[in-house]
């Protein structure tokens, strides 16, 4: 019996030095993948290490007594990169984010990051849902200010994916405000909300003051619903945050998605337009906005955005909380817009007027721009001839265009 008692107490002894081996070699199995693991996502991520900081910290040194540090969200889109290069030019820090999405040809986000690099502007790739990523940015340097530009435009295209809409204007933009109420000290906020908030309101011209509980399309509703929340973001955490809505935004560099940089496209092609009317067959009118006249209203914004109170998460007192129409204050109807374009292209369009269709366009957009005027002299100076006129000889530049004829 005593040697049986031996013979099963070695066995089970043996059983269980096999068990903890097997157990101790699972567990180092375990931990070398995960670091394999964790090591291939550091060295695949488009973010991150020494060089990338130093990137970062280059492109945000600032070049101007008093000048300001500023993060601009989208800055590869047609606004952020005008802004970018206006606040690099005044001595201002500047450090782009864009994620480079393909709603419209991603080739053009590229160059107009080429032009960036150029000035000596780095534009981080990643996506404002990215929490990790933020909070990298503002570990690495202290913005002081944040310019958000970053969205999904497009009225149209909200009704092909409207998930995107929800994801990039709403869900990112909280995305980013929390990062930006954690940070310490906490940045001021200038973002890009939209005339589009205006809806079915028929009063004109469109002030800061009037409805915008009506909104036509969901492109609208995200703007509207960004107005909102960081309304709240402002009450309860004390961001300075001041709100622009910009009226029909055009000129070099511009998004391919608007109507007069695809009018001008199809009229050089050969190309049928269309031109939509609204109800009993009046033209559609846009206050039509020059991307120079923008810029200036942005970085008055910058200038007088002042400073926001909270600090770790926790308002110290109120903050400036605005917002302002950014427009030119002349609508043209689309006949007319089409009208310059030939002159400046030296060509007909063919054109093809149908009835405005149920897909979140309004009929006019006009902009009351006093308040703007008041808080930092904002004063558009560009009309639309003159302003088109600077579009097409970019787009024939760009494109490679001679006399209405593509070069190759």
């Amino acid at each position: 019996m005593n040697r049986q008692f031996h013979r099963c107490f070695a066995s089970t002894s043996t059983m269980f030095l096999w068990a903890l081996f097997l157990v101790a070699l699972t567990a180092s199995y375990l931990s070398f993948q995960s670091f394999v693991d964790s090591g291939s996502r550091y060295f695949s991520a488009s973010w991150g290490g020494i060089q990338w900081e130093k990137q970062v910290r280059n492109s945000a040194q600032i070049h101007r007594s008093g000048g300001m540090l500023v993060l601009v969200t989208g800055s590869a889109g047609f606004v952020g990169t005008h802004v970018a290069l206006a606040l690099k030019k005044r001595g201002d820090g500047v450090v782009g984010l864009d994620n480079f999405n393909n709603y419209y040809d991603p080739s053009l986000k590229m160059a107009r990051k080429a032009l960036l690099n150029s000035h000596g502007i780095f534009v981080v790739e990643g996506d404002i849902n990215d929490a990790k990523l933020l909070a990298k940015l503002f570990d690495t340097v202290a913005f002081t200010h944040v310019m958000h530009l970053a969205a999904q435009a497009g009225v149209r295209y909200a009704m092909e994916n409207p998930h995107s809409y929800v994801h990039s204007n709403i869900a990112g933009l909280v995305t980013l405000l929390e990062a930006c109420k954690s940070a310490n000290p906490q940045p001021s906020i200038v973002w890009a909300s939209s005339s589009s908030v205006y809806g079915l309101n028929e009063k004109v011209p469109f002030s800061e003051s009037d409805r915008t509980d009506q909104p036509a399309s969901l492109y609208a509703a995200t703007k509207k619903a960004g107005e909102e929340i960081t309304h709240t973001y402002n009450h309860i955490y004390g961001l300075s945050i001041t709100g622009l809505r910009f009226f029909t935004v055009y000129g070099p560099w511009g998004r391919p998605d608007m109507a007069y940089f695809s009018f001008t496209r199809n009229i050089l092609q050969g190309k049928p337009i269309t031109v939509y009317r609204g109800k009993n067959h009046v033209d559609l009118a846009r206050d039509f906005t020059y991307i120079d006249d923008v810029v200036k209203g942005c970085l008055g914004s910058l200038d007088t955005s002042g400073k926001s109170t909270g600090s770790g998460g926790k308002k110290r007192g109120p903050a400036p909380y605005r917002v302002f129409n950014l427009g030119n204050t002349s609508p043209v109807t689309v006949p007319k817009l089409v009208n310059i374009l030939e002159r400046h292209l030296k060509m007909k369009a063919k054109k093809k007027i149908i009835e405005m269709p149920g897909n979140g366009d309004v009929p006019f957009t006009h902009a009351n721009i006093s308040a703007a005027q008041k808080a930092f002299g904002y004063r558009p100076t560009t009309d639309l001839q003159t302003g088109l006129k600077k579009f097409v000889r970019w787009y024939l530049q760009y494109y490679g265009y001679h006399h209405g004829k593509r070069v190759n």
